[in-house]
């Protein structure tokens, strides 16, 4: 075998950045809901993922192997500055998406990239169609909505088990089944999402020679690949959780355990069987279907139909780019270092522009005052039924007022 050379290292870095933005682009998944609810703190729950992300990564290897030797024939003719284009290409599309707070797939514009990457560079034919079809593209579309069916179903159960007591108090108890379902989903992204790095780097390990084709990742690529996804994890992706927790749907804590629930569940399920799906679809599904199976409940559609576009986007999107990262790094040495240079211009650019409207762990949470259990109208009815308000001119509110009196108001919320 041979020694990992100068630009074999330059590919192993740049997956283990692009597992570094899987992290924080990623963090929604698990803990949107549950930080959004008040179930966990913000820099708590991510902690907390980032650490079950790390453990998943040690669980499982299936996934690695659908990216190592799945997608992409690896006797085709792949060469290192293939697997860096395609690389730069996913990493490229996740900062724009983060920029925009859309929970594109991560997943999803890795595969872009290598596709497009080796489409541009060596054909069609070192594309296994059939692999892409079956593992990347028919999960794509089912996975989400199978996820969603679950989280509508276990919602409207949920919701008709308690539908005798008092939702204030039920609350608490689904606030702590949110925390071990919202880990149960961190240790399933792990499983997941840190292998779509690991298979990475294995293939190029595989294109240089150090090590046989079809191989399981070494252990040092398994710890490597763990360790980036968990630290990019910790240090959460703040405008992807604000727009899963609070822009897509209104979720409470019993809707948010369903969700999380569901969607670990097919996360895991995926995994065991080598599918390496996106696990922000499937997230973004369940909290959609869960938003819809609370009596009352409504789906932001313009919010969903953003991300729709941005899903239907990445594959392509992230091809692109890639295939021409792949086109300048043909030309050797000076290309390559072109390719470096831009990406990290570009990447620099987003998060200079991303300085301007900061997103702090401060604006994905309710305030502590905040009732998530119950709508701000019941809340003001109930006072206005023992302490109706006095006559006379009332101060604006974010409450729109009701031309009926106060009685009214209440018997109507």
């Amino acid at each position: 075998m041979e020694h990992i050379t100068l630009l074999i290292g330059i590919v192993i870095v740049t997956a283990l950045v692009f597992d570094f933005t899987n992290g924080f682009h990623d963090t929604a998944n698990a803990m949107a809901t549950t930080i959004s609810t008040g179930a966990l703190k913000p820099k708590a729950a991510v902690a907390m993922s980032a650490v079950l992300n790390l453990v998943g990564a040690f669980l499982s290897v299936e996934v690695a192997k659908t990216i190592s030797g799945g997608i992409i024939d690896e006797t085709a003719g792949i060469r290192p500055e293939v697997i860096f284009a395609g690389l730069v290409g996913a990493i490229v599309w996740n900062l724009l998406t983060w920029l925009a707070g859309l929970p594109s797939s991560s997943s999803h514009a890795l595969f872009g990239g290598l596709i497009g990457a080796t489409v541009a560079s060596v054909g069609f034919d070192a594309v296994n169609g059939d692999k892409v079809v079956m593992k990347v593209l028919i999960p794509a579309v089912a996975a989400p909505i199978v996820a969603g069916v679950s989280a509508w179903a276990a919602t409207r159960l949920t919701y008709r088990l308690a539908r005798d007591r008092d939702e204030a108090d039920t609350a608490k108890g689904y606030r702590a089944g949110q925390i071990a379902s919202a880990a149960l989903v961190s240790l399933a992204h792990g499983t997941n999402d840190a292998q779509k790095t690991m298979g990475v780097i294995t293939l190029a390990l595989v294109t240089g020679g150090v090590v046989a084709p079809h191989s399981d990742p070494p252990l040092w690529v398994v710890v490597s690949a763990g360790l980036a996804i968990a630290l990019g994890t910790y240090l959460g992706g703040w405008r992807i959780i604000q727009t899963l927790g609070k822009g897509l749907t209104d979720i409470r804590p019993a809707q948010g355990f369903a969700a999380q629930t569901g969607a670990a569940t097919v996360i895991l399920a995926s995994s065991h069987i080598g599918f390496a799906l996106s696990t922000t679809q499937v997230c973004s599904g369940s909290i959609m279907g869960a938003g819809l199976g609370r009596k009352g409940g409504v789906v932001r559609w313009s919010t969903a139909g953003r991300m729709v576009v941005a899903w239907c986007l990445t594959l392509p999107a992230a091809g692109v780019v890639a295939a021409g990262a792949a086109l300048l790094a043909d030309q050797g040495t000076w290309g390559v270092t072109a390719v470096a240079v831009l990406g990290l211009a570009v990447s620099g650019a987003i998060w200079l522009v991303s300085r301007r409207e900061p997103v702090t762990p401060d604006s994905v949470q309710e305030p502590e005052s905040a009732v998530p259990a119950e709508p701000v109208g019941v809340v003001t009815a109930a006072l206005q039924a023992v302490a109706p308000p006095p006559a006379g001119p009332v101060a604006p509110s974010t409450v729109t007022p009701e031309p009926a009196p106060a009685p009214a108001v209440a018997a109507t919320s």
